[in-house]
């Protein structure tokens, strides 16, 4: 088993497709009209062949709160091979992990996306 996409309602289509496109090297797999409350909105997904990032624009933009304290989605993580290759890639962008943590199973970075919403980059030793 293994997840397949993570669905985020962004405030920039554009916007987000390029920042996961250029984050995580992903392609755009689909783009085109979906529906919220009834009614059309453009949407991509962006990935590779495994899982994907499915992208719909806001009918009412905004910055999506990040608040542990409160029920919804704190973040989502993505395991890479190298974490000091990840963060020099990100820093390349104009992106600053914002905080790093080392614990078992691995070690970590969280930074965030145009929106807000909070990603994780983790590395777990291959030992």
């Amino acid at each position: 088993m293994y997840l397949e996409h993570v669905n985020l309602t962004v405030s920039d289509l554009d916007r987000s497709k390029s920042f996961y496109c250029d984050v995580f090297d992903f392609r755009v797999r689909w783009e085109g009209k979906a529906t919220a409350n009834g009614q059309p909105v453009r949407a991509a997904h962006v990935g590779d062949a495994r899982c994907y990032v499915a992208l719909f624009e806001a009918l009412i933009p905004g910055q999506s709160p990040l608040d542990y304290g409160v029920t919804g989605l704190n973040h989502f993580a993505f395991v890479v091979d190298n974490l000091d290759d990840a963060r020099e890639r990100l820093q390349s962008l104009g992106i600053t992990p914002e905080t790093d943590a080392d614990y078992e199973p691995g070690r970590r970075f969280y930074f965030v996306d145009p929106d807000g919403v909070e990603i994780e980059l983790v590395e777990y030793d291959p030992t």
